[in-house]
């Protein structure tokens, strides 16, 4: 159990190990309101198994999600040399799995996607040769997936690993994808040890090219030094500025990687610890040229220490980063959530699903499952943001995952909150294993998409090109069902450019949704064709794989990958 004192009373909790606090916080955190039922819900339903358990995830090209796992000594699927598998690759459409292979333990990896569309995961942990002899250290370990929108004989070729390394041991790394395409590697432990103790730590970053080599400097990062033990897995976004939005524990900074230097704090957010081992969630929300691609950031949830006795945080701060006096807006869930998976959807809104109501990130150390979704609507009035969803039956603790797919559900995953697998629950025991791995996987229906809305798709829908820069233009087609689209029954026409991320530890490294400018649409025409055009810049839209989703009157057509090269 630790926790953190920093320099301010708005650091001092439950959870403060290492000095005497002065005081209450400056301004107190909100606790739980209430949230009214969506009018649809949306609904869950068990699909399939992920084979391995679902540590981390990510959508490929092929449509298709990758899941990946550290060493165990079982999972659901086996390699050809007799060994079990820590990786799989799930078909949504056919609800089958795979096998893939590795060669470095990928325990609490970091990760992004490279401008070619490859997957990288950095870091990790220490072979565990005792169980698999074949999978050495990962904690410079650097994995490359490769999928394709067009060429199938990818499908379900193992990970690469042509043998480049970090420049420095990362354990629980997090990893943003930059304006030109290079790739952010920050903080990490540097041997899984006690974070209390600074020599086991690594508070710094490093900088990938954009085919995912080090530079081979690490250079340390304030933000991360000060904000020990709470310095991994930090949420990290890129703004329209070029800055990145850094933020560890309850300190935020906005930090240009090009100069070292930060370029201004921001007010510590009120309320418990926000990220590991007391992580709640983070996400930017949707960017518009109507607001100037203004950013804002939301975070909640979160928790006081890292033990199962741990309450969890109800509030959530919002805050624009780059206005001239930033401030953090509070708001509330209605309860206290850790752990929370917070994925956007096509339609503007946040789902958050998964987590625990007390307790923390780590082995035995959640109890309380927050089984119910919550939707938040970032466009409605402070107070009336959150209404609660579907109510799922499997407990997604510490190691779940959720991703959005092509079809605009939601792929929920994973909860291994044990050391090794258990496949039945043992009462009594310290640390707990009250709680199985999970391998059964679930989709999210939302709203958008039950009953009749589910007919009003827009359909057949083509791009004119799917390798984008900024400022270009290029078409899209699309067939609307009669009665659709005709500015009388929901919110017309968006274009959404649209990435999931790589999805690990409740954190969703660089994901984004950018709302797209266009002309030509016929509010009520059956078949459509509009001109649409890109954001100005690669500090709004990085290159990297996106989805493209035409929604009409709130409901997504099937998402489109392309490029932005």
């Amino acid at each position: 159990m630790y926790g953190f004192c920093g320099n301010t009373t708005a650091h001092c909790g439950q959870g403060c190990q290492s000095g005497p606090c002065t005081g209450p916080p400056l301004a107190p955190a909100p606790g739980p309101s209430p949230a009214p039922p969506a009018p649809i819900p949306g609904n869950l339903s068990i699909v399939g198994h992920s084979g391995v358990p679902a540590m981390h995830a990510g959508l490929m090209e092929n449509g298709r999600v990758f899941f990946l796992d550290k060493v165990e000594n079982y999972t659901q699927l086996n390699l050809s040399d007799g060994q079990y598998a820590y990786s799989a690759e799930y078909d949504p459409l056919a609800n089958t799995v795979v096998p893939l292979q590795y060669k470095t333990n990928a325990f609490c990896s970091g990760g992004s996607f490279l401008p070619d569309g490859r997957v990288i995961s950095v870091g990790g942990n220490a072979p565990l040769s005792f169980i698999d002899p074949t999978v050495g250290d990962g904690f410079q370990g650097i994995r490359y997936l490769q999928r394709s929108v067009t060429d199938a004989s990818l499908d379900g070729q193992s990970w690469s690993e042509p043998g480049n390394q970090l420049n420095t041991a990362r354990w629980y790394a997090s990893v943003a994808s930059l304006a030109d395409g290079t790739q952010f590697v920050a903080s990490g432990s540097l041997n899984g040890l006690d974070p209390t103790v600074a020599a086991n730590n690594n508070p710094t970053w490093e900088l990938l090219d954009r085919n995912g080599i080090s530079n081979n400097i690490s250079t340390a990062l304030d933000i991360l030094v000060k904000n020990q033990p709470y310095y991994m897995y930090p949420f990290l976004h890129l703004l329209p500025s070029g800055d990145l939005f850094v933020f560890v524990s309850k300190s935020g900074e906005l930090f240009s990687p090009s100069t070292n230097l930060t370029t201004s704090a921001l007010p510590d957010l009120p309320g418990d610890y926000r990220t590991y081992p007391n992580t709640g969630g983070s996400v930017l929300l949707p960017l518009s040229s109507s607001n100037n691609y203004t950013p804002e950031v939301v975070i909640c949830g979160g928790g006081a220490y890292q033990d199962i006795t741990s309450p969890t945080d109800p509030s959530c701060g919002r805050i624009s980063p780059i206005s001239p006096n930033p401030s953090w807006e509070m708001d509330s869930m209605p309860s206290g959530r850790g752990m929370g998976e917070a994925t956007l959807l096509p339609d503007g809104t946040v789902l958050w699903v998964n987590g625990c109501g007390q307790g923390a990130q780590g082995f035995g150390l959640a109890a309380d499952p927050t089984y119910t979704a919550l939707f938040y609507n970032g466009s409605q009035p402070l107070g009336q943001r959150w209404q609660t969803g579907a109510t799922s039956t499997i407990a997604r603790l510490y190691h779940s995952v959720a991703l959005l797919l092509l079809d605009g559900t939601l792929m929920i995953a994973g909860s291994n909150p044990v050391q090794m697998p258990v496949l039945t629950p043992v009462p009594n025991q310290v640390p707990s294993e009250d709680y199985v791995t999970e391998f059964r996987v679930e989709i999210y229906t939302p709203p958008y998409l039950v009953g009749e809305n589910a007919d009003k798709r827009p359909a057949n829908v083509s791009l004119s090109s799917t390798a984008l820069s900024p400022n270009q233009t290029f078409s899209i087609s699309f067939t609307l069902a009669s009665g659709t689209g005709t500015g009388t029954s929901g919110n017309g026409l968006k274009v959404v450019l649209y990435h999931g991320g790589f999805v690990t530890h409740s954190v969703h490294m660089n994901a984004r949704m950018v709302y797209l400018d266009y002309s030509g649409f016929q509010a009520g025409g059956n078949d459509q064709t509009v001109s649409v055009t890109m954001p100005p810049s690669y500090e709004i839209a990085p290159p990297m794989p996106y989805v493209v989703f035409v929604v009409v009157d709130g409901v997504p057509g099937i998402g489109q990958f392309v490029k932005v090269q």
